[in-house]
């Protein structure tokens, strides 16, 4: 929307405040509130803010930065009604001399977007959301709000806290394909209509802000940590992805004569995503947390392999596409929710256009059960593993150079620096299983 057509709409929704809404380095949601009369001011010329205090942006001697709202991000809060209407933009962030700030993590998957465009592609992606929902009873958030399992029928709270975010959800113009009670007791997924990278991380920062609302308002407490009870299933956040070609609108990915229906292109993009994946978890898998998840005996991949119905493999091709071409994808398995959106999504792209380039080769598909495999058998195979901890994960992201230019110098090294702090701070922690472990026995 135009300048004018964004104030008529204010006008016309009864508008009185708008909250301009961005990513830190993290992906966490911040935001400035501004009254609706402030707009065309924030449109024309930005909104001021001190980049020194949000994680993971500028230092103090260059902190000026200011939001330029993308008007086509334009939606009504739902449950921000009283003393007046909210509206909700996301912005982008620049510099005082206008141009784009490098550490603005919208920004980075904007410049992945470009170079596929210069190749003629559009990156489409489709996440699968998982959370669970705890009670707020005590102050350890240990009672799970429910005892059901994989699409087991939802409790009553659980079913309203879904009906209730559904609906929000349409308020922001987000079409939810599905929602349903996951595998662990207390656990649920929201799954949304497939699309281009940009809206659709646009969309995930919102779903997870509008779940963590929604859940509040029934005294409930959302999280989407990737392990949050030891011994139960992880949160993950499976991710679909496929190139369309820009001049013809044909879906890429898509070969009908090949025995997975794939094309050399897909091909190219799952060799290198492959090639690129222990540095990627540095990203990906974002957290300490993270890689309790990523353990063998339940669904998140640790092994590095790609297959068609194997739900052990990193990478899987899904087969009900089969006389559907233009939703032909393959779906990466060890991202999680804790991960930002526009950094993911960047670097997946990144690392899969490289492929093509370098017109880059698999290994052949593993259909079995690797959970089952013994050393012996992965060592055959020349089967890697993924990284086992964020340490690890910094450390291939250092040396990886595709991913260090996706990002750029200035947020490949900020980035760097806020997740070895938490590191740092993680590796002294002496935790409530040394105490039982260690303290009578030594």
């Amino acid at each position: 929307m135009q300048t004018q057509e964004i104030l008529e709409q204010l006008k016309k929704d009864d508008v009185q405040f708008v909250s301009l809404q961005f990513s830190d380095l993290l992906g966490t949601v911040k935001e400035i509130i501004i009254p609706a009369e402030e707009v065309k001011h924030a449109l024309i010329h930005g909104i001021w803010f001190d980049g020194s205090s949000i994680e993971g942006f500028a230092r103090i001697h260059e902190s000026d930065l200011f939001l330029k709202p993308d008007t086509e991000t334009y939606a009504l809060i739902p449950w921000l009604t009283e003393n007046g209407k909210t509206a909700r933009i996301i912005c982008n962030i620049h510099r005082p001399d206008g141009e784009p700030f490098n550490g603005d993590p919208r920004f980075i998957l904007k410049k992945a977007i470009a170079e596929a465009t210069e190749m003629g592609f559009q990156y489409n992606v489709g996440p699968e959301l998982e959370f669970y929902l705890f009670k707020n009873d005590d102050a350890d958030k240990k009672s799970l709000l429910d005892h059901g399992g994989y699409f087991d029928l939802s409790s009553h709270q659980g079913y309203k806290v879904l009906k209730e975010t559904v609906t929000a959800l349409k308020n922001f113009g987000i079409k939810v394909e599905t929602a349903h009670h996951e595998v662990g007791q207390g656990q649920y997924e929201i799954d949304f209509n497939y699309g281009p990278a940009l809206q659709i991380a646009d969309r995930l920062l919102t779903l997870k802000y509008t779940v963590k609302k929604i859940a509040q308002m029934h005294n409930l407490h959302a999280t989407f940590m990737p392990k949050p009870i030891m011994g139960a299933a992880g949160s993950g956040m499976h991710i679909h992805q496929s190139l369309f070609d820009i001049k013809t609108g044909r879906n890429a990915f898509y070969d009908e004569n090949d025995k997975y229906k794939l094309s050399k292109i897909a091909y190219n993009f799952i060799a290198s995503q492959m090639n690129h994946i222990k540095a990627m978890c540095a990203i990906l898998c974002p957290t300490v947390n993270s890689y309790k998840r990523l353990v063998s005996g339940y669904e998140a991949p640790v092994y590095i392999t790609w297959a068609s119905m194997n739900r052990s493999a990193l990478i899987r091709i899904p087969r009900w596409f089969n006389l559907k071409p233009e939703s032909a994808r393959i779906e990466l398995r060890c991202p999680d929710p804790t991960c930002n959106p526009y950094l993911a999504f960047a670097v997946m792209l990144s690392t899969g256009l490289d492929g093509i380039k370098n017109n880059l080769t698999p290994p052949q598909p593993i259909e079995e059960n690797v959970f089952k495999f013994n050393n012996e058998i992965l060592e055959k195979k020349k089967i890697d593993v993924l990284s086992s901890s964020l340490m690890e994960a910094l450390d291939e992201m250092k040396k990886d150079e595709i991913i260090k230019k996706s990002l750029g110098d200035y947020l490949f090294g900020k980035y760097i620096e806020v997740k070895t702090k938490e590191w740092d701070e993680f590796r002294i922690q002496v935790t409530s299983w040394e105490k039982t472990r260690y303290f009578d026995m030594y």
